[in-house]
């Protein structure tokens, strides 16, 4: 399993090599730098700690900076573990796009968009109340929550109004289009979760991992 932190850049579209005008999110991935493997034998189970996007050092915390300069690193706005990573990687070591090819599948995850206090139609996807007939005033309301007389009280649970959006979602098996090492810069074929300047987390698909999808090529 490889992955890599990064920035969610914009949307657009390209076009890929059959001349099919694909939407593609932009996602900077890179650099990524190397912190920490962990090892079964100290800490019980492999992983690697990546760091990316520069931070001042004055803005770090005492923790944090006690920990990166344990491990030689420089300071880092957003630090990640990834487990039981598949490259054979240092700390210390530089990574970015040149670890994912053209066609591979990945899983994006971020923070959605936050909307705010919204009822229970736009939240839910509730129907709402008849337009007509008497009915008014419950052209949008969520009709009636209660028990009658047992339990005599409102289920937990329940889909109420309240705040919308801006919670972490993982969109599943998205295919890459382009990769621009260079740039540090994936085109990934569909959205992922965030807004414009967010960061995500850019990991190898759970359900077509990068072995499977060479194979299907």
């Amino acid at each position: 399993m490889i992955g890599l932190l990064g920035k969610k850049l914009g949307e657009t579209r390209v076009y890929d090599a059959k001349g099919t005008l694909v939407p593609v999110t932009v996602v900077l991935v890179g650099p990524n730098r190397v912190i920490q493997c962990r090892t079964e034998e100290v800490d019980g189970y492999r992983a690697v700690q990546l760091g990316f996007d520069d931070q001042k050092e004055h803005r770090m915390t005492k923790a944090a900076m006690g920990h990166l300069r344990k491990h030689n690193a420089v300071p880092v706005k957003r630090i990640r573990e990834f487990r039981d990573f598949s490259l054979d990687v240092k700390p210390g070591d530089v990574i970015g796009a040149s670890i994912f090819a053209v066609g591979d599948y990945v899983d994006g995850i971020g923070v959605t968009k936050g909307r705010g206090f919204e009822g229970v139609m736009k939240r839910w996807d509730f129907r709402g109340g008849d337009a007509s007939h008497g009915s008014k005033g419950w052209r949008r309301r969520t009709g009636a929550i209660g028990q009658r007389l047992f339990p005599g009280t409102v289920r937990r649970g329940i889909k109420m109004p309240g705040h919308m959006g801006q919670v972490r979602r993982t969109v599943q098996n998205l295919e890459i289009i382009q990769v621009r090492a260079e740039e540090n810069i994936l085109l990934i074929r569909g959205g992922i979760p965030g807004s414009k300047g967010d960061y995500v987390v850019i990991r190898e698909s759970k359900k077509n991992p990068k072995k499977e999808a060479t194979a299907k090529a």
